[in-house]
């Protein structure tokens, strides 16, 4: 996807707040991929705007420079600065450097709790991985293209953003490099089409092997069954999206992978012990601070229709 934007180009867009978002706290309001060069470049987070906001700015190529409490650092190609506004910081570009980057603003008070949360952690500056980077870059060309601007889309891309630079802070992501390429290919269409109906199928064409000899090597890199990890994957997204958003559940199904939402219910039943809705309104009431990770190798290989062979 990093590709696709860059193919894109340089463009910017102002996102004007769409009818029907009430009750959506974490929404997009601008995306853009830049490139600055040679020219005077500099905010103040003390004096931008004026309603809080969360910023994601991700470098392509070159180098910025960004004082944060005090400490010099210089965000470079593969690393991602988040920083929320007002704050006392500052980040501009040196005299005769370039800096090229794609960003989002976003907006809510979802963005900000979990731009705090991350920054809590990591501080202003993380390295997301190589597919964590393509969903960022993916969310910010859904926006920049304008292909669907409705209330649940745009906060969807927005939530993907920050959720991405949450499991790079927080998560227990496994390590990219440990996993054998073929492998990686397909973890990495997973994680990128999370709506996407995939079968054990599809991800063996992906993966260029046959589909017993995929399972055999999916299951020992990844310790879970190819259908497990797929069903895993959705249920966190679908975890995210009931805690964070007031998407209906009938909205979150499909979202997640699932196009018939009784049969989401289920599975999330199955899986978590009780329906969506009690799930979100349990949680909402004891707070979202710590959300947990479903672990592939705990969960039962069942796809989206019901089909659990391998």
């Amino acid at each position: 996807m990093l590709k696709s934007l860059i193919a894109h180009g340089h463009s910017m867009r102002e996102i004007a707040l769409v009818r029907g978002e009430t009750g959506l706290h974490c929404m997009a309001g601008g995306v853009g991929f830049e490139m600055r060069a040679n020219e005077i470049y500099s905010w103040d987070g003390l004096q931008r705007g004026g309603a809080p906001f969360a910023l994601i700015q991700h470098t392509v190529s070159g180098t910025g420079r960004l004082d944060f409490g005090g400490v010099l650092h210089k965000p470079g190609p593969g690393e991602t600065m988040l920083l929320t506004f007002p704050h006392a910081h500052r980040y501009w570009l040196a005299s005769g450097e370039s800096w090229e980057y794609f960003w989002a603003i976003l907006k809510g008070r979802e963005a900000l709790r979990l731009a705090g949360s991350i920054l809590s952690v990591t501080g202003p500056i993380l390295r997301p991985s190589k597919s964590g980077v393509d969903r960022l870059a993916g969310a910010c060309l859904d926006l920049l293209e304008g292909s669907s601007d409705t209330p649940g889309a745009v906060s969807s891309a927005a939530y993907t953003m920050l959720m991405t630079l949450y499991d790079t802070a927080l998560g227990s992501s496994r390590e990219e490099v440990s996993l054998p390429p073929a492998v990686q290919r397909a973890v990495g269409f997973i994680e990128s089409n999370p709506a996407r109906a995939i079968d054990v199928g599809l991800l063996a064409r992906i993966a260029g092997q046959s589909r017993a000899h995929f399972v055999r090597t999916f299951t020992k890199a990844t310790r879970a069954t190819p259908s497990a990890f797929v069903l895993a994957a959705r249920m966190n997204r679908a975890e995210r999206l009931l805690l964070a958003t007031d998407l209906p559940v009938r909205d979150i199904a499909p979202a997640c992978g699932f196009p018939d939402p009784n049969y989401f219910a289920k599975a999330f039943r199955r899986l978590y012990g009780q329906s969506p809705g009690a799930f979100r309104n349990a949680r909402r009431r004891v707070g979202f601070n710590n959300p947990g990770q479903l672990d592939p190798g705990e969960v039962r290989a069942v796809s989206p229709h019901g089909d659990q062979r391998e």
